[in-house]
């Protein structure tokens, strides 16, 4: 198989070592206007058999509809737009193609666990879920100002994770977040402090929680507690919390470096997309609705802040 890489940034680096080591990758053909790599050769990536797309966020839903229009395979990391009017168009564009969309934690094993526990009865009824995404230091100011904001750029992440957990829809979020860091956050019209209470289409209760400022390290956890027992995922030796004997996790990359392998080995492996532009579009809808929620102190329906 041959495939295309467009992007070699941090991600799209880590993508371009685990394909060219991939069994199923007889060429790995890649482009990107500054960087380059040693693995694959540069070429036209949409001569390719299948596409992988890890370019900036603005230039998604252009390569994808291409991509799709060509009848090509592709797998493009999150979010699929940059807006939920582009995201809807994209769906519209490649309705019927094989399109993955990376959220790599539904690959992560602990996650993956976690599922499989829910699903088999082992938790009991679910009564509660607790999700936190922490950074070790902010990204760059330039960044945030054009990143959607916490719960869009980063909080998007559990939001999926919480749908694809559950088999359940987020129904209402009443959100809020604080400033405890640099100023440029605040002149984004962003937080870099997050907080949100979810409730899901059967009345289940979650809460998700966030920061920029986690010195500690890098910090993802979850926690499901049903009427049995409880399950964990982030609370290994490298959990970024005091006792804990490993060193904590510095950076995603390195904490989900699995995952990602994971989703690339799915995806060319996969006939059908394991998660979807409509998965996509389901978490950037509460995403949505958190955002609208911290702005105007007040719950919100996703429903409300969903296009027809």
């Amino acid at each position: 198989m041959r495939v295309g890489l467009l992007g070699l940034g941090r991600i799209g680096a880590f993508h371009a070592a685990t394909l060219a080591a991939h069994p199923l990758v007889d060429e790995l053909i890649w482009a990107d206007p500054v960087r380059t790599s040693a693995h694959g050769r540069p070429g036209d990536p949409f001569s390719a058999d299948a596409l992988v797309i890890a370019t900036p966020t603005g230039t998604h839903a252009e390569l994808l509809t291409r991509a799709a229009g060509l009848g090509i395979p592709v797998f493009c990391e999150k979010p699929v737009a940059a807006t939920v009017e582009e995201t809807l168009a994209v769906r519209k564009l490649a309705a019927g193609a094989h399109v993955q969309i990376g959220f790599q934690r539904r690959f992560d094993p602990g996650f993956a666990a976690a599922k499989q526990a829910l699903d088999a009865g082992e938790l009991g009824e679910l009564h509660r879920a607790h999700l936190i995404t922490a950074d070790p230091a902010p990204p760059p100011a330039a960044y945030i100002a054009t990143s959607g904001g916490i719960f869009r750029d980063c909080h998007i992440h559990d939001f999926d994770l919480l749908r694809w957990i559950t088999g359940r829809e987020i129904a209402e979020v009443y959100a809020t977040g604080a400033n405890r860091g640099a100023d440029f956050f605040a002149a984004a019209g962003d937080v870099d402090t997050s907080a949100a209470l979810l409730t899901l289409d059967d009345g289940t209760l979650a809460t998700v929680q966030g920061s920029r400022y986690n010195g500690a390290g890098y910090d993802v956890r979850m926690e499901l507690a049903g009427s049995r027992a409880t399950h964990a995922v982030g609370l290994g030796p490298r959990a970024p919390i005091s006792g804990f004997a490993g060193p904590p996790w510095p950076d995603f990359v390195t904490r989900f470096a699995e995952a990602y392998a994971r989703e690339i080995d799915a995806f060319l492996r996969s006939t059908h997309s394991l998660c979807t532009i409509e998965d996509a579009l389901a978490a950037l809808y509460v995403a949505e609705a958190a955002e609208l929620s911290r702005r105007e102190g007040r719950p919100v329906e996703v429903a409300s802040v969903r296009r027809p």
